[in-house]
């Protein structure tokens, strides 16, 4: 069984330190004020060094120490921690000794009222590159994944991959028991010792990808894996799988049926290939064939080959010395495989037990907003509505409009006035679709209150436009599945 860093009792007295001091993000946004707190999301620390100059309260050394990374004076640390022993906190490894003070060997970052335990950060540690065992704490790719997440309750959930515990910490407000998993010890150890910090009891489990709980099933799984696309080396298990190109990814949605309860899902971030004279769409539906599952698979981003390599080298802060050769062996695995790209997304599978499981593939860069994962689940069951529709049905069906639409308008100016050239109707929230409309699909989407059958709208506007009924009935009804797929039309109690 994976140990937290310190005994149980020892974690106690730091939780009665840390609570005791006020470190909690409401605590340090008051403490350092709104220029400091603004200053702290992009690395700049120097609103948060000013606000806690000269003092020497618990709460400015834990900010200075684990917040800033600033090398503390040993009594002022040791204030700071009581009642943890100093001695159980330099043996814990949670501080260290440097340039005749402490610092911070870890970082305990305040989230909401509770606490995650990672590695110290590259920007704590400026010009070090990270070391391969290296822990993430919370970040972009953490952050965007636990606001995509699914939010129900459920009896079993599991975080693959969990890093630090910070999924795992999300899924403990709404699964009734939590397992996670982790190639790296050290990150065992970490999530151990979040869960404990934050009175949880976790399973956790030590192994690769889905190993660690073969044979057993789960209502909700996420996964910030290693997504890393690259040539298959592994130099740091944060990022890198071991696999070549994408094929982590493929692997995890491969396994997913068989970690999936019946009308689970599961959720992960991914990177997928855009190779040459293929369609990435293409090669993402064929990791979901076969599986059986419903997909909703959103791309986020593209980014070129020279802009992922640097990414990632700068991420991990490569040693100047070898990162031109790390840079050019990396770029020239892209293009002996003809990569032109590389997407980033989020992969949503339900294991909704249909014989012809729905599978959507879109690009909805610049049109999504977190937090998602309201908008997940209800994305499913609108599927599920319309399936059980057939065009008799849905003409029978009474629709309202949603309520968070905006009618987007675009004119060109001429002789006789403004004349319009297009309408667009966008969602202002959420998933923030956008819709070219005409005339009649707007006049439509308008008159859906509730209170009439889709049907009987129809034959409204038919009047008006002078059309047949029945024709515009039927090119109504693909038209009318697709805004509800949308969130344009909900169904009246569906």
């Amino acid at each position: 069984m994976t140990e937290a860093i310190l005994a149980p009792d020892g974690i106690a007295r730091l939780r009665e330190a840390l609570a005791g001091a006020g470190y909690t993000s409401t605590g340090i946004a008051e403490r350092i004020g709104p220029a400091g707190t603004a200053g702290m999301r992009h690395n700049d620390l120097r609103a948060a060094l000013r606000a806690t100059a000269g003092a020497t309260d618990p709460l400015a050394t834990l900010i200075r120490l684990f917040v800033c990374g600033q090398t503390e004076p040993e009594q002022a640390v040791a204030a700071a921690l009581a009642p943890l022993p100093l001695a159980d906190a330099l043996t814990a490894g949670i501080v260290e000794r440097s340039g005749g003070g402490l610092r911070a060997a870890l970082e305990i970052e305040a989230y909401g009222d509770q606490w995650i335990v990672s590695d110290v950060d590259a920007a704590m540690r400026p010009g070090q590159p990270l070391p391969p065992e290296h822990v993430l704490g919370v970040g972009g790719a953490s952050t965007t994944l636990a606001q995509s997440t699914i939010r129900k309750p459920v009896a079993t959930a599991l975080d693959l991959g969990t890093g630090c515990g910070i999924q795992a910490l999300h899924l403990s407000t709404h699964a009734a028991r939590v397992t996670a998993t982790d190639l790296s010890e050290r990150a065992l150890r970490f999530a151990a010792t979040t869960a404990a910090l934050n009175g949880l009891d976790w399973e956790l489990l030590r192994g690769d990808m889905a190993a660690p709980v073969a044979g057993r099933r789960f209502d909700l799984v996420v996964s910030n894996p290693p997504f890393v696309v690259g040539p298959g080396t592994t130099t740091h298990t944060y990022r890198d799988s071991g696999r070549a190109g994408d094929a982590v990814c493929a692997e995890l949605v491969a396994a997913a049926p068989r970690l999936l309860n019946e009308g689970g899902y599961l959720q992960f971030l991914a990177n997928w290939l855009h190779v040459a004279g293929e369609d990435w769409s293409d090669r993402v539906a064929g990791w979901v064939a076969g599986t059986g599952l419903d997909a909703w698979i959103i791309q986020r981003e593209v980014s070129d080959p020279v802009g992922y390599v640097n990414l990632w080298l700068d991420d991990a802060s490569e040693d100047p010395a070898t990162r031109p050769a790390r840079a050019a062996a990396w770029l020239d695995w892209f293009d002996a495989n003809k990569i032109e790209a590389v997407g980033l997304g989020l992969i949503t599978l339900r294991a909704g037990g249909h014989d012809d499981p729905t599978v959507r593939i879109e690009d909805l860069r610049q049109s999504v907003e977190q937090p998602l994962g309201a908008q997940v689940e209800p994305w499913f069951h609108r599927q599920d509505w319309l399936r059980r529709q057939s065009p008799g049905d849905l003409l029978g069906a009474r629709l309202v409009a949603a309520d968070n639409l905006q009618l987007r308008q675009e004119a060109t100016r001429g002789p006789d006035g403004w004349q319009v050239d297009s309408q667009f109707l966008t969602q202002l929230e959420g998933l923030r679709w956008v819709e070219q409309v005409d005339p009649f699909v707007l006049a439509l989407v308008s008159a859906c209150d509730g209170n009439l059958a889709l049907r009987d709208q129809l034959d409204v506007l038919a009047a008006a436009h002078e059309a047949d009924p029945a024709a515009l009935s039927q090119a109504a009804v693909p038209l009318v599945a697709h805004l509800v797929e949308r969130g344009i039309l909900l169904p009246v109690g569906g």
